[in-house]
């Protein structure tokens, strides 16, 4: 092979030729070998032909070192040489197992737990985990009993890929089609050096996101007009509860309604009265137009610009009534549409929220994105939510670090402002770049381009006799198609391989976003008219204005330098590599900050992420486009029945936070249920990580703790004379297992059953939940 390589120099080239002809007759030589072997010897001897001192002869005769010889003996006999074919030979080279869990099965046997004082690993299990509830047999998992190799798992989601359909989408409803940057793809969401760091809380290993999020920050509070933004929450809906209980810690509690308007999004406007309700708030889903302030118990109202039909509504007199009775306004915005209309720092809201999803974030049927909060100056104390500020290093050099943490659940514990914690951290990096990269002219350009392409259907619309409902819009333009007809002309574009959107039994409405295209407009042109249209996008286009009225942004935006920089691949890249460069990942090490902190998000488990049928589909498209998702979330689902002990199980919690409010609010409906309203004591540990009471005062429980002892274990005195104390109100206990410690409590099933015999319910926190998968589980334990 070297002596065929283009090698300029003469000198080389002859020592190449030489090396080459040198392996072939050291090979050539090694091929004669086996005609000793044909000597009658047996497999012992023909392994000590090849002795030390024929391997050094060869090695002389043929200028190679005696390892090459002695290895290409060895090879020699173990792939020629050998007598039957051993099952453990045969299997696949790609098993998950050996590849991801660094310490091959001797060392464990062998080091861990002989360092633990044990002969085996089974020996530590045993002495550790109490045996009266531990789990006879291994899990069934049915079709999934055995593992899948690697190449098996790709297969797999291929398959399940192939069954999602993939129409183009004009639902909107805060979910669109947008365009990743593949130099952000590659470099940022399918790195490991960004997707394996856990929230920044150490600084020091931390300047790279730190900074990248610092640019989310700065990000939002240019596009919303505020002074102050937090650096991401789980999603827009959840922002928007967030948003409500600040407005009732503004008003101390004491004004117990909020205004929803029916303009928002409906997966808002049901995140908002559940979270309400848990608040012991009235939810009040009305027309804010028709809403009646004179009363002085509203905390808030919220609305929605542009509103979930499209249209950009005049909301100066509903800021003016609701700040006259000193409450405060929160609106629901879109990023893009922000770089042409004026943002709600300027309205005169008090606080905006939104998704940053469509910045370059792919829909994935619904989700993981990063949403935002801004707010004035005067209320960042009681903000939800990570906020990132700049100080100075022990050398007095700029810095970056968490401020402002006595707000967060960490510290605060029940008094928090919200039960946050990591909230999407991935998500904002990639919206933050795909600002960054764009720059605000870039921005703009899609923006502009987007509401053309509304502006070009809208007037297509028209054409064809329909009405509008709103001449003022930004991406989305609602037509109505007739009495009656809204169902048909939805299926009709479904047919077509288009979704869009069903408002009510007369009017569709259409979403535009970047991804979208003048063909796009012209196909729906046809589905609207029923057949051929007698004109084009493209006739129409150079009799459309571009107009957004009286609401069009005149401040500028994104002027930090960090905007203004990067708008080359080579500059982004470099860009992102430097900002990589200053982290501690999995890259480098394992990341010991805590056990819900130690995953490993492996290459093949990542990759189907960006597939295309698995990232853009919208949540909102039709479930028989979401056959493969389906499946998928029902397997899961049942595994994680069988690995729980439980009977059914919700996907919908976005996080570890979300995941024990949507737990605790289940243990508070079940009592509502039998009709005990009064249930609402909740008893924690004083281990406890601080999401559970933070969690639970969300979900309107009142908090009593309990003592543990010194090695973690619930003091089951303490705790028997906290239920009795409280057994007519006890709702439930929370409870990690092992414990936050690593501690598995030998009697935590006669915990469990204290709260039960006094009416109260266990929830268990699945922190250390890969501690206990296969040993035991919550059903088993009680």
């Amino acid at each position: 092979t070297n002596g065929r390589r283009d090698v300029h120099r003469r000198r080389t080239k002859h020592k190449a030729r030489d090396a080459a002809s040198t392996a072939c007759l050291f090979c050539s030589k090694m091929a004669m070998l086996p005609s000793l072997f044909r000597a009658g010897k047996s497999a012992l001897t023909r392994t000590a032909l090849l002795t030390p001192a024929l391997t050094s002869s060869l090695a002389a005769e043929y200028k190679v070192a005696a390892s090459a010889v002695s290895f290409a003996g060895a090879w020699q006999h173990a792939a020629g040489q050998t007598r039957g074919i051993s099952i453990d030979a045969l299997k696949p080279s790609d098993s998950f197992i050996p590849r991801h869990i660094s310490n091959a099965p001797a060392c464990i046997e062998g080091k861990m737990a002989n360092d633990c004082g044990f002969e085996s690993v089974g020996a530590l299990i045993d002495a550790t985990v109490p045996p009266h509830i531990r789990k006879d047999g291994p899990l069934e998992l049915g079709e999934f009993s055995e593992a899948f190799t690697e190449g098996q798992y790709l297969a797999h989601m291929k398959e399940l890929g192939a069954k999602n359909k993939l129409n183009k989408n004009f639902i909107g409803m805060g979910y669109y089609g947008t365009l990743t940057p593949t130099v952000i793809l590659r470099n940022l969401l399918e790195n490991p050096g960004w997707y394996t760091q856990y929230t920044p809380y150490q600084a020091e290993i931390s300047q790279g996101r730190l900074e990248s999020l610092l640019n989310y920050q700065t990000m939002i509070s240019d596009l919303t007009g505020f002074p102050f933004a937090n650096s991401s929450l789980l999603d827009e809906s959840t922002a928007a509860a967030e948003a409500m209980t600040m407005c009732s810690a503004m008003a101390n509690g004491k004004k117990p309604k909020f205004l929803v308007s029916d303009k928002c999004h409906p997966q808002t406007i049901a995140v908002c009265a559940s979270r309400a309700d848990g608040l012991g708030l009235e939810c009040i889903v009305s027309s804010e137009a028709d809403f009646d302030f004179s009363g002085s118990d509203v905390c808030g109202v919220l609305l929605q610009s542009p509103a979930t039909d499209g249209s950009l509504n005049e909301y100066g007199s509903v800021i003016e009534a609701a700040h006259g009775v000193n409450a405060k306004v929160v609106m629901a915005t879109d990023l893009l549409a922000l770089t042409m209309l004026t943002p709600p720092g300027e309205l005169g809201a008090d606080i905006a929220i939104g998704s940053s999803q469509r910045f370059g974030v792919p829909m994935g049927y619904g989700g993981p994105h990063a949403a935002f909060l801004a707010t004035a100056d005067k209320y960042k104390r009681i903000m939800p939510g990570r906020v990132i500020g700049t100080s100075i290093d022990q050398h007095g050099n700029p810095a970056l670090r968490m401020a402002m943490q006595t707000r967060e659940q960490h510290i605060r514990r029940e008094k928090a402002t919200s039960n946050i914690c990591t909230a999407q951290a991935l998500l904002a990096n990639i919206a933050a770049m795909y600002a960054v990269y764009h720059g605000p002219d870039g921005l703009r350009h899609i923006a502009r381009r987007v509401h053309g392409l509304a502006s070009i259907m809208a007037a297509g619309a028209k054409e064809l006799g329909f009405k509008t409902r709103s001449e003022m819009f930004f991406d989305t333009v609602t037509i109505n198609v007739g009495e009656g007809k809204a169902a048909s002309v939805v299926a009709a574009a479904v047919a077509k391989d288009y979704n869009i959107r069903q408002m009510d039994e007369n009017c569709v409405s259409i979403a535009f976003d970047e991804t979208s295209s003048l063909e796009d407009v012209n196909a729906l042109f046809s589905i609207l008219a029923g057949g051929s249209c007698s004109f084009t996008a493209e006739s129409l286009a150079e009799g459309v204005d571009q107009n957004v009225g009286d609401f069009c942004r005149t401040t500028d935006y994104l002027t930090h330098p960090v905007f203004n920089t990067y708008h080359s691949e080579h500059e982004m890249l470099r860009y992102l590599a430097r900002l990589e460069a200053k982290d501690l990942s999995l890259c480098h090490s394992m990341i010991p900050l805590g056990s819900c902190t130690m995953k490993l998000n492996s290459t093949s488990e990542m990759m189907p992420i960006t597939w295309d049928e698995f990232a853009n589909l919208h949540p909102f498209a039709p479930e028989d486009q979401a056959a493969g998702y389906t499946e998928m979330i029902g397997n899961l689902a049942n595994i994680l029945c069988e690995v729980t002990g439980f009977d059914a199980m919700s996907m919908q919690p976005n996080s570890g936070a979300s995941g024990e409010y949507a737990g605790l609010m289940t243990i508070r409906a079940y009592h509502h249920n039998n009709g005990d309203y009064h249930r609402n004591v909740c008893i924690i540990p004083v281990s406890a990580h601080g999401t559970n009471p933070a969690s639970a005062v969300m979900s309107g429980m009142k908090i009593v703790t309990c003592k543990t002892d010194k090695q973690g274990n619930v003091d089951i005195d303490d705790l028997k004379e906290k239920v009795e104390k409280h057994s007519e109100n006890l709702g439930a206990l929370m409870v990690t297992y092992p414990s936050t410690y690593g501690v598995y409590e030998s009697k935590i099933d006669e915990i469990c059953k204290i709260i039960h015999d006094n009416g109260g319910q266990v929830y268990m926190d699945g922190a250390n939940m890969n501690a206990q998968v296969g040993l035991t589980s919550p059903g088993l334990i009680g």
